[in-house]
């Protein structure tokens, strides 16, 4: 019966996998459009400090956190400071909740 599971579990998660890879794709492509558009990249970088970290740093801080893209999507909209150093991020209050959604997501995925 042990068998049995593990197997018809084995092809649970082969069968998402396209499905989990289509996703990233799909975060990697929406999120990188954002990117370009929003005010990010004035801070920001994928790979370098600017005037805030790197999103690689960010994706890394918070790699095992569930509850990672709740808190930095509310860190987004209201901005704030304290988490990386004494500059504030300005907050994004006007941004779609959806495209805060995207970038989080983006961000974490690097």
């Amino acid at each position: 019966m042990k068998n049995h599971f593990s197997i018809l579990a084995m092809f649970t998660v082969l069968a998402a996998a396209p499905a989990l890879a289509e996703d990233r794709e799909d975060i990697l492509t929406a999120g990188a459009a954002l990117f370009r558009t929003a005010d990010c990249i004035t801070c920001h970088a994928i790979d370098k400090k600017m005037i805030g970290p790197p999103f690689k740093e960010i994706a890394a801080r918070y790699k095992d956190d569930k509850g990672a893209e709740d808190r930095l999507a509310e860190k987004v909209r209201k901005g704030g400071s304290g988490n990386w150093g004494s500059v504030a991020m300005v907050p994004h209050a006007a941004m779609a909740e959806e495209d805060v959604r995207t970038l989080v997501k983006w961000v974490l995925v690097q």
